[in-house]
């Protein structure tokens, strides 16, 4: 979804009686708005809070054949808008078509099936904010946290929506605290990587105890469209509509991308700059290894700049506790592996730092994706060193465009003394001259 351009709305009307009058959006050409689909005022209201207008190109794409029932196949990453698309669907057709009579605990009407727990919140807080207004109940299902909460969710009122990794709702499912066989709607989110991690087994087993594909809308998701992907989407839904959303081109068009001439030894008083005279916030840092990670944070903290770490080596509970802080403003910066290069979607987040290029080019793409996106425009600089300008044209070729290569002025690589201690000229670092052009400039 994109973003509002500024448009008047009345401000006396209450809150409580808001209607479609309240949110006006002008026709413009070649773009598609979420006026233009017949959705109920409830969800519209909660569109209109969340400051979108028009519709991303998948949103676009997809929305007329799903909100008509039929089964989607597409090829996008997150920060596509495609997480809106689906949920748009699923919420239409629970408001339009409300369920009569009772039903019992644990039989839902949509099923979402994600990859990794951190795309199940995403989703599911993206969900939250779009049936805010609808009285329809959403429940997360995902492994590493209290089974014992997460089974008194289902067998309280009967649940419209699960967002659920595989392997949790296999267990659900086991112990007969979840039904599938009333499910209407099922969304496989980030096939490829359901594929990679090797739940496929597990999602089969998921697909065989919902109703037959002709008895239910099927919305499959992947990044990358394998002979796999593209035979098992043929096997799990009907006649899709299919559209594909090049991912590099995503990057490359959302995100101004900058890469600095350093040395090894001046990526830090760079990092430290950057961060401090733009006043950053909402900042995620990557390196390749952990223990490269473990270092940078450590650095950071004693220099005063708050910031957190995000590797695998961090229990699944404490990852959740420390991207929710950093999404709630509550952590200036996150410093991480690849881990969070997928799948994490915060709000607000204009810039991404790679301290270290990544070797494999399409993750630098992951990377970059965490901001820039749906629509939105942000920033990725990367420091390139004498080892790390080997992967650089790997990356251009990749994303098919040439990325600003520049040396920061001099006075960008000065480090000052970290608070609270007296400065010495030990700590005066030495720097050859650099073309005048800073960081500043570079990623206004």
């Amino acid at each position: 979804m994109e973003k509002k351009e500024k448009i008047e709305e009345p401000a006396t009307e209450p809150e409580d009686n808001w209607n479609l009058s309240r949110f006006k959006v002008p026709v413009a050409e070649d773009r598609t708005r979420f006026h233009d689909f017949d959705l109920p005022d409830e969800l519209m209201h909660a569109i209109q809070e969340q400051g979108f207008t028009y519709c991303t190109p998948i949103q676009a794409e997809i929305l007329p054949a799903a909100l008509n029932g039929r089964d989607a196949f597409g090829r996008a990453q997150t920060g596509t808008g495609k997480t809106a698309a689906f949920l748009v669907a699923v919420i239409t057709r629970m408001m339009q078509n409300p369920i009569r009579g009772s039903r019992k605990p644990g039989t839902p009407r949509a099923l979402i099936i994600a990859p990794t727990r951190e795309l199940v919140l995403q989703i599911s807080a993206e969900a939250e904010e779009l049936t805010k207004h609808c009285d329809i109940h959403l429940v997360s299902v995902f492994g590493g946290m209290d089974y014992k909460k997460q089974k008194s969710q289902l067998s309280g009122k009967p649940v419209d929506i699960i967002v659920a990794t595989p392997g949790r709702l296999l267990d659900f499912k086991q112990r007969r605290d979840l039904f599938l066989d009333r499910v209407e709607m099922m969304i496989l989110d980030e096939a490829d990587r359901m594929l990679d991690m090797g739940f496929i087994p597990d999602v089969r087993k998921i697909i065989h105890s919902t109703p037959h594909k002709d008895k239910r809308q099927t919305m499959l998701f992947s990044a990358t469209l394998t002979e796999t992907i593209t035979r098992l989407a043929a096997s799990w839904t009907k006649n899709p509509v299919t559209v594909e959303i090049d991912p590099e081109q995503v990057a490359v068009d959302s995100v101004d991308q900058i890469v600095y001439i350093v040395t090894e030894n001046e990526k830090f008083a760079l990092l430290y700059n950057i961060i401090t005279r733009e006043d950053l916030h909402r900042l995620i840092i990557f390196c390749n290894q952990k223990n490269q990670v473990m270092r940078l944070s450590e650095r950071l903290k004693h220099y005063g700049i708050q910031n957190s770490v995000l590797s695998g080596d961090i229990p699944q509970k404490k990852r959740i506790e420390r991207l929710d802080r950093f999404k709630a403003g509550k952590l200036r910066v996150l410093v991480a592996t690849d881990v969070a290069a997928r799948g994490i979607h915060i709000e607000g987040m204009d810039h991404v730092v790679n301290f270290t290029l990544p070797r494999d080019p399409e993750d630098y793409v992951h990377r970059i994706g965490r901001t820039g996106r749906a629509g939105a425009v942000g920033t990725a600089i990367s420091f390139a060193d004498e080892e790390d300008a080997f992967y650089l044209p790997p990356i251009e070729e990749l994303i098919e465009r040439k990325i600003d290569c520049i040396q920061p002025e001099e006075d960008w690589l000065a480090l000052p003394e970290p608070p609270g201690q007296k400065k010495t000229k030990s700590n005066k670092r030495k720097t050859r001259s650099r073309r005048k052009k800073s960081p500043a400039d570079s990623s206004s």
